[in-house]
């Protein structure tokens, strides 16, 4: 299966989050995308890598797993009562 570069930079940050990293906002239409394919899915807690996703991305190649050059956006800092 032969996955575009924002479907391999929305499984990597899917995987991130699953490993309890952190993330920023996930492309709806790209894992929209990958859930079609079913390499995500959509839960309460919001979109999650599948198993399948999981092998998807450990298969690609050296150089479609590097460094892509976009960071992690931060979610806007919220004060106690949760308003932004």
């Amino acid at each position: 299966m032969t996955l575009s570069r924002t479907q391999l930079d929305t499984l990597r940050n899917l995987a991130r989050k699953k490993a309890g990293g952190e993330v920023g906002w996930v492309a709806i239409a790209e894992a929209r995308a990958l859930t079609a394919l079913g390499l995500a899915t959509r839960n309460r807690s919001g979109w999650e890598i599948t198993a399948d996703g999981e092998i998807a991305l450990g298969s690609q190649a050296p150089e479609d797993i590097g460094d892509n050059g976009v960071g992690v956006l931060p979610f806007p800092p919220r004060d106690q009562a949760g308003r932004l």
